[in-house]
């Protein structure tokens, strides 16, 4: 039987993840978990986890199953999503050639998210953003899902989201 993989559920996971973090996919169940670097630091040590609390022990320990385990594939991290990239074509797609010049000035250097923010929000153009970060993420997901042999599910309008 052929798992098949909530795409909104696979965007969700991809948009939430940080530096800090990594998602996997079970190959068998099609379930998303992710673990932290920290959890990944106490499993690889070989460390006693029967000093932490209850409920840290459980992570641990899903930790390990997933590390452990041929059934996890992990999903792209956050450095090989490349947001910026994703920002930068974003800016390069705007038809208004003032915009894009000011878009484009805004995202170099130190600052440049906070920056390119708050010129979407000056410029109203802050639903194109989400719409085009939301359509590079699908587009990501279903390559990535495609490449490791996963069937999806294309429910990315439910709640609400415009795709």
């Amino acid at each position: 039987m052929t798992v098949v993989v909530s795409l909104r559920d696979f965007v969700d996971e991809m948009q939430m993840l940080s530096d800090e973090e990594h998602a996997y996919l079970n190959k068998v169940t099609g379930e998303l978990t992710t673990i932290t670097n920290d959890d990944i630091a106490v499993i690889e040590s070989g460390d006693d986890w029967s000093d932490y609390p209850e409920w840290q022990q459980s992570e641990f320990q899903n930790a390990k199953e997933v590390l452990s385990s041929d059934d996890y594939v992990e999903l792209p991290s956050k450095f090989e999503i490349h947001e910026y990239k994703m920002m930068e074509r974003f800016c390069l797609s705007i038809s208004d050639e003032k915009i894009r010049y000011v878009l484009l000035s805004k995202i170099h250097g130190s600052g440049a998210f906070h920056r390119f923010k708050e010129t979407i929000y000056r410029y109203g153009i802050e639903e194109d953003w989400f719409r085009f970060k939301d359509n590079a993420y699908k587009e990501m997901a279903i390559a990535w899902l495609r490449s490791h042999g996963f069937e999806y599910i294309d429910d990315m309008n439910r709640r609400g989201k415009n795709i």
